[in-house]
């Protein structure tokens, strides 16, 4: 399978970073910058299976999406991993004993934890429909931003944006494959079940996504950001580093 990868750094720790559904790696552009500005350090940036610049190769699962990122931080000795909604289930999938992994800590934000039958109904019901084209870019520029919740107030900076549209001869049309809404969810507390290495998980404090008290019934301690949303990893790239320092901490100490 086919990911769109940017790597940057050639020494220090590795760090792999894991969008949501239906974004791009670009919404870690601040993350990255700021790990950069700090220290030496590799980071290691993807777009999902079927997002962004990825390759669209239905069907799509939590495992395949992670097998298919293995190969792509095989050297990385210990992996450090941020993940952000969907990408939390992914990297807590890599840091299982399923794949070829040997990674350090798990940065978990903002993912899901309940999902009803109604939840699962309507993914599938979205993973079914055609993808719309639009016209012009900008208009599909802005649909990305509805879809991704990434406003003008959250994400000024269009960087963040990078690779979320495509033009196409039919016209523009959000780069996400439609049926990446059928990826599941497996059950998140069996999964966090299998990890080993230290997690610390966090929601912003205005979150609809996934209450504190969710997070908690999986991992006690998990950290609200006062004043941040779901997308608090592109608000607040200072607050995501300050996690990931704690929980490497954490790590360090175990080796």
């Amino acid at each position: 399978m086919t990911v769109w990868v940017a790597r940057e750094g050639d020494q220090g720790p590795m760090v792999l970073l894991l969008h949501g559904l239906g974004a791009t790696g670009a919404v870690w552009n601040g993350t990255v910058a700021r790990l950069h500005e700090r220290e030496r350090v590799i980071t290691v940036v993807v777009d999902l299976p079927g997002h962004g610049s990825s390759a669209w190769q239905p069907p799509y699962s939590v495992g395949g999406m992670a097998a298919a990122v293995t190969p792509l931080v095989h050297d990385a000795g210990l992996l450090h991993v941020i993940g952000h909604s969907l990408g939390v289930y992914v990297g807590l999938a890599l840091a299982s004993s399923w794949f070829n992994c040997t990674v350090a800590s798990v940065t978990g934000i903002g993912p899901k934890v309940t999902w009803s039958d109604a939840d699962f109904a309507r993914m599938r019901e979205l993973a079914q429909r055609p993808a719309r084209f639009h016209p012009t870019a900008t208009e599909a520029l802005e649909r990305y931003r509805r879809a991704s919740g990434l406003d003008v107030a959250i994400a000024p900076d269009v960087a963040i944006l990078d690779r979320g549209t495509v033009a196409t001869p039919e016209g523009h049309r959000l780069a996400a494959d439609p049926a990446t809404f059928a990826v599941g969810a497996p059950s998140f507390a069996g999964l966090l079940g299998l990890v080993r290495c230290p997690v610390v998980l966090a929601r912003g404090e205005h979150d609809g996504m996934v209450s504190a008290a969710e997070l908690r019934d999986c991992l006690p301690g998990a950290v609200e950001l006062p004043g941040l949303g779901h997308n608090a990893h592109v608000e607040s790239p200072a607050a995501i580093v300050g996690l990931f320092d704690a929980v490497r901490m954490q790590a360090s100490h175990r080796e």
